[in-house]
């Protein structure tokens, strides 16, 4: 499997400062990272992501 770039987006609900870029592409990790601070990168499962998102919805 060749390795993938990550193809970062923000939300199109959010403004242009205080967010998060997310990278979706892979299909085994999610990666996620501040549009401030794009040096740390948080890598999680894609079911662990998935969880996540549920639960935002349901909060």
């Amino acid at each position: 499997m060749q390795p993938v770039d990550p193809n970062w987006r923000t939300s199109s609900y959010t403004g242009t400062e205080n967010c998060v870029e997310v990278a979706d592409n892979n299909l085994q990790r999610v990666m996620v990272r501040d549009t401030k601070s794009r040096g740390q990168i948080l890598a999680v499962r894609r079911d662990t992501w998935m969880a996540f998102v549920e639960y935002a919805k349901r909060a």
